[in-house]
């Protein structure tokens, strides 16, 4: 399957999209490998023009998008697509420079409380980068699969992720009540308040 999509890139460029970002799982949740595809808005992705290019690029591949399909069904038994919306292109970008290790969460929230959970996301992201974490980019389900939120944390390595916060025990209150929270411990409880379930993967950059 990586080895189809490795082939495909420069067919993806010809066509006028950006490559998607991607990587592969190394533990938690079901799947095996996560692209993330740029797309701009509906009406640039699915224009005449756009769409006309990206059927010549596969054309003139050899390996035209019908067939590329049927290569990806026999390398695939579950696929699951989602569409988001999500921070600028420029700033995924800039993330997912220097990094190679992704921790990937995945939230289904409690009815009404979407747009809560989406604040909390916010809110943790200022406690963590408080003590020195990469600010974990927010993903909104637009349509898709039944994700409500997803938020992508990029890394070094696995070293940079289970680093241990430089805080103290009071900086680390003083950054949760900053951001909103009760108190640092409050941080987890609150969020399962908000949510009906919520999944972990991580995920290693694909060489």
């Amino acid at each position: 399957l990586i080895a189809l999509y490795k082939e495909r890139m420069d067919v993806i460029e010809q066509g006028g999209d950006v490559r998607p970002f991607w990587w592969r799982h190394t533990q938690g949740d079901q799947w095996d490998l996560m692209l993330l595809t740029p797309m701009g808005s509906y009406t640039d992705y699915y224009a005449k023009g756009r769409a006309a290019k990206r059927k010549k690029a596969a054309d003139t591949s050899g390996l035209a998008e019908e067939a590329f399909a049927r290569k990806l069904d026999a390398c695939s038994s579950w696929k699951e697509d989602v569409y988001v919306l999500g921070p600028p292109l420029e700033f995924v970008q800039k993330a997912f420079e220097g990094t190679a290790y992704y921790h990937l969460e995945i939230m289904v929230s409690l009815p009404g409380k979407q747009a809560e959970l989406f604040k909390e996301r916010e809110m943790e992201n200022v406690y963590g980068v408080a003590g020195g974490r990469p600010y974990n980019m927010i993903f909104v389900r637009e349509s898709g699969a039944s994700w409500d939120i997803y938020t992508l944390g990029c890394y070094r390595d696995l070293q940079h992720w289970a680093a241990p916060s430089p805080l103290t025990r009071e900086e680390r209150e003083a950054a949760a009540k900053k951001a909103g929270f009760a108190s640092a411990d409050a941080i987890g409880p609150y969020m399962r308040t908000l949510i009906d379930f919520h999944r972990d993967t991580m995920g290693v950059a694909i060489k």
